[in-house]
């Protein structure tokens, strides 16, 4: 049997004209000279720094033709957009359809009425992205750019008249042993009649395997619609956990005479998520301290307009590249790929709806209100969602308000608790988790005990010291030592849930923030997602087990000295030596005296200065002039410590290595693609990290190298040509065309040895929706 049920990709085949043209909305509209683009997109491209906020906020158009064949006449036709920036109104065929204001969370058009089977149509989407203050978050200064055009997928879905609006999966009475999961089906009925049907629903697991499976005789009034619950228990569940983040298939069908009208399937987890009067939080009933960053869902180049590849690997970085169990979707609900991606692998996260300070009038409170109704209902299945943020980030108390919206989460999904973040103590307490910005002591290395519980501090760091990837290792260091200072206080004060620092990657800011390029300097990675040194300080909390991480914070050069004194080792390792040009310099446990509390405290070295110092020329050897001098005592260093290497143990034995070298001269440029094999779908793309490295395969902090690109086959560039790298190291991506085969990209710098990757683009897996008969 098959179902009425139809999805399909609705992302090729747009035309886009950076205009307001009034016409463009009418169906028989010359669009001959717009652009051919696929979804998502960027209404611009951009330079990865120094460009300013009015250049994506202009209106503009989207159209594409379409062809309905007559066999689907007599179904409901949706067309689904995941995420328009900022108000997006759409038309079929000349005839305005739906508005929808807020560009973070997505909207169905139901177009059924407007549309012509057996021949052509046309959808147009004006689409404003202008500054738009009766739309949060604008209002006020936001800190961090929106940018715009339709930067998420559409999809255009098929439906019975008879079909599932929504399907919630509630798992209750969480056990080892036994698990009940209430499955609520929410049906439509669009028929002149009532209809009688058979609700099946089953649970399968990962193998396939139907664990549970349940049917019961329904009914639905005409013109109407309705609930049905349906329980179903499993025995010996798989619990969803960070360290095994199981997911079970939850069907449902709609079944009449043998006849499948319609089916819906989703992924979901069996945990059960708390924030207890004892502060702490707990997930399936083991009390777990939440360790995250905050995430801005920007990316150089295009904006917000990255494919779910590109969503998808920012949750593998904060999960396996810097070892977080939790993250906050600042200040909006992401691109669903990143959640779906967050389910699968088990990492933790604080989501919610769009805002930032400001508070409107009415109507922008009820913007704000429908834009909370819409993430929740998009994303209350993922088991990785642990908490609902209700509260307009750092905003004053809005009592009427937040009542309203703790209300309305609470009856949307009572299975999660709801935090709204502030950055004062003093304020009206009316969520589950008090969730505050701590900025005040961040400098000394600490937090405030909570004066409410359960307590989670959703932010620290970040602007209260600001640091560039191609800083000064000073300070590239300090800001790592923050990190870890910070991290071992929260560690140490048992009633507070956990701490999500300020942030995982720098990001695009409007004009009143940031250094003076548009970027805010905040992130442990850089806008490419290159880590800092503070990167490496996450990844060293990881469990060793999963992953062995050594890092030494330090370059080698000339003026090591201009440091200090003590070098800082990050590690997992239970124990640390050192050695200098092969010669074990120093062995050393876990510096706990001044990181008391972090499950894996950094190794504290010092005394290396005596070795520079010890074999500095005499007074008589010193009989240069100055620049000669400079000279000689550089190369004295180089000759005299030429390595330094900590080799890391655990119970004993000698589990990993990491040194550092002398920088050489530049001798090449290496590309590292994230992924080789891309889908012919237009919008496809990958990262391509660039390196400039010298002879010892390290990349060298102070080049600003010019890298160009040359690059053949069914692919694009994105990104400049030529790139000037920072602290030896870049990205642009590579994105696939709409025919398969291979892209090759060569990388070339003046005097360099260039290099050449490839990448396979293959067919597309989803079936689009016809342009023509």
């Amino acid at each position: 049997m098959s179902t009425s049920r139809e999805i399909l990709n609705f992302n090729t085949g747009w035309r886009f004209i950076d205009q307001d043209l009034g016409e463009a909305k009418k169906r028989d509209f010359d669009d001959s000279g717009f652009e051919d683009i696929c979804l998502p997109h960027s209404n611009r491209t951009y330079r990865h720094h120094y460009f300013t906020e009015e250049r994506y906020r202009f209106i503009s158009w989207y159209r594409r033709p379409f062809y309905l064949d007559k066999a689907f006449e007599g179904r409901k036709i949706v067309v689904e957009f995941e995420g328009v920036m900022t108000v997006a109104t759409v038309f079929v065929n000349g005839q305005v359809i739906c508005e929808h204001k807020g560009g973070y969370t997505g909207f169905a058009c139901d177009v059924t009425h407007a549309v012509t089977f057996g021949g052509q149509n046309v959808i147009a989407v004006k689409v404003d992205s202008r500054c738009r203050e009766d739309v949060p978050p604008e209002g006020g200064n936001v800190d961090y750019m929106q940018f715009g055009g339709i930067y998420r997928d559409v999809r255009m879905k098929f439906l019975d008249p008879l079909n599932i609006r929504d399907v919630f999966v509630i798992p209750e009475e969480i056990g080892r042993e036994a698990a009940e999961i209430r499955v609520e089906a929410d049906i439509e009925n669009l028929y002149e009649s009532g209809r009688e049907f058979t609700l099946y629903t089953r649970i399968v697991d990962q193998n396939g395997n139907t664990v549970s499976k349940e049917q019961s005789q329904s009914n639905i009034a005409a013109k109407s619609g309705g609930k049905i619950e349906v329980i179903h228990h499993l025995q010996n569940p798989e619990l969803w956990h960070t360290s095994n983040p199981y997911l079970y298939t939850f069907e449902v069908e709609i079944v009449d005479q043998g006849n499948i009208l319609d089916s819906m399937a989703d992924r979901f987890g069996v945990r059960k998520v708390e924030f207890r009067k004892d502060g702490r939080f707990y997930l399936n009933n083991e009390p777990m301290k939440l360790r995250g960053l905050n995430r801005h869902q920007v990316f150089p180049y295009l904006g917000a307009a990255m494919p779910d590849r590109v969503q998808r690997k920012d949750a593998d970085i904060l999960k396996f590249d810097l070892g977080l169990n939790f993250m906050r979707s600042s200040h909006y609900p992401p691109d669903p790929s990143f959640l779906d991606r967050c389910d699968e692998i088990g990492l933790l996260v604080f989501e919610e709806f769009p805002g930032w300070v400001f508070v409107g009038d009415e109507e922008w409170k009820n913007v704000a209100k429908q834009n909370l109704r819409e993430m929740i209902l998009r994303d209350r299945n993922h088991p990785s969602v642990i908490l609902w943020g209700v509260r307009i980030n750092e905003s004053f108390d809005y009592h009427d308000f937040y009542v309203e919206t703790n209300r309305l989460a609470h009856e949307l999904d009572p299975t999660r608790p709801t935090g709204g973040v502030r950055y004062f103590v003093n304020t009206e307490f009316l969520e589950d988790v008090f969730t505050v910005n701590d900025f005040e002591k961040n400098r000394e290395g600490k937090l405030h005990t909570p004066t409410h519980v359960p307590s989670l501090v959703t932010e620290c760091m970040g602007h209260m010291f600001p640091t560039k990837s191609y800083d000064r290792e000073e300070r590239l260091i300090e800001h790592a030592k923050l990190h870890a200072r910070i991290q071992s206080c929260q560690y140490g004060i048992s009633n507070l849930a956990g701490v999500c620092a300020w942030c995982a990657f720098d990001y695009y800011t409007t004009s009143v923030f940031g250094a003076g390029d548009h970027i805010c300097y905040h992130g442990v990675c850089d806008v490419f997602r290159n880590p800092k040194f503070a990167a490496h300080f996450y990844r060293s909390q990881m469990d060793p087990k999963i992953s062995v991480e050594l890092f030494i914070a330090r370059y080698l050069t000339p003026e090591f000295n201009d440091c200090g004194d003590a070098l800082t080792v990050f590690s997992n390792c239970d124990r640390v030596d050192l050695y200098v040009d092969q010669q074990l310099f120093d062995s050393q446990a876990p510096d706990t005296a001044e990181y008391p509390n972090l499950p894996h405290p950094p190794f504290t070295f010092t005394g290396i200065q005596a070795s520079f110092k010890d074999k500095r020329p005499t007074k008589e050897e010193a009989t240069y002039e100055w620049n000669e001098m400079a000279w000689a005592l550089g190369r004295w260093l180089g000759q005299m410590i030429s390595k330094i290497e900590a080799v890391g143990f655990i119970d004993g034995k000698e589990v990993v290595r990491h040194s550092i070298e002398m920088f050489g001269r530049a001798t090449r440029v290496v590309l590292e693609p994230d992924d080789t094999e891309l889908f012919a779908d237009g919008t496809d793309c990958t990262r391509l990290v660039v390196r400039v490295l010298d002879e010892k395969g390290q990349a060298l902090p102070l080049s600003h190298t010019a890298v160009s690109f040359e690059i053949s086959g069914p692919g694009k560039l994105i990104g400049e040509n030529p790139l000037s790298v920072e602290r030896g190291m870049g990205a642009v991506y590579i994105g696939a065309a709409r025919n398969t085969g291979g892209i090759e990209v060569r990388a070339m710098a003046e005097g360099l040895e260039g290099d050449t990757t490839q990448i396979r683009v293959l067919e597309m897996e989803k079936k689009t929706v016809p342009i023509k008969a």
